[in-house]
């Protein structure tokens, strides 16, 4: 298990990549508004935690691990912003600030429950397939057959 901190930071790298298609320390800080050595402390703690490779002054990788607990990540945010905007209708930004505080601060079964309430609320696809956010099954089973096919605020998951 990685701290709060850790998660931020992997997140970003895995946001980094996935726009630019590479991760550099420098855009790491930037992103985040902090310095090189606080990214480089984070690097070495991801490393030891077998989430990333990285040697000195070369590039960094995500490990399968670290993929996988970054999109865990990102899903969890999503589910608390799709409550927050589509649910209670928080402002966009409001509800991506907040998701980001109570992301932090909620354990992995409180958003499971909260993934099924969202999408039960919202009309999409129902989750009672057992959906657990730490089970590859469920994740991938949701992902595979997503479709952004336009519902009134929302979108639709295909199961």
């Amino acid at each position: 298990m990685i701290s709060k901190s850790l998660e931020e930071y992997l997140k970003t790298m895995y946001v980094l990549k996935k726009q630019n298609g590479k991760i550099r320390v420098t855009d790491i800080a930037k992103k985040m508004n902090c310095s090189k050595p606080s990214v480089n402390k984070a690097i070495y703690n991801l490393k030891d935690n077998e989430l990333l490779n990285y040697e000195s002054y070369g590039t960094i990788e995500l490990t399968t691990k670290g993929e996988d607990l970054a999109k865990k990540i990102l899903e969890a945010y999503d589910i608390i912003y799709l409550f927050l905007k589509d649910v209670l209708n928080l402002e966009e930004k409001q509800a991506q600030e907040e998701a980001e505080k109570i992301k932090s601060a909620i354990t992995d079964e409180t958003i499971n429950q909260l993934a099924k309430y969202v999408h039960k609320v919202l009309d999409l696809k129902s989750l009672d397939c057992d959906y657990d956010i730490n089970k590859e099954r469920c994740r991938s089973c949701e992902r595979r057959k997503v479709s952004k096919v336009a519902k009134g605020s929302g979108f639709i998951w295909q199961h």
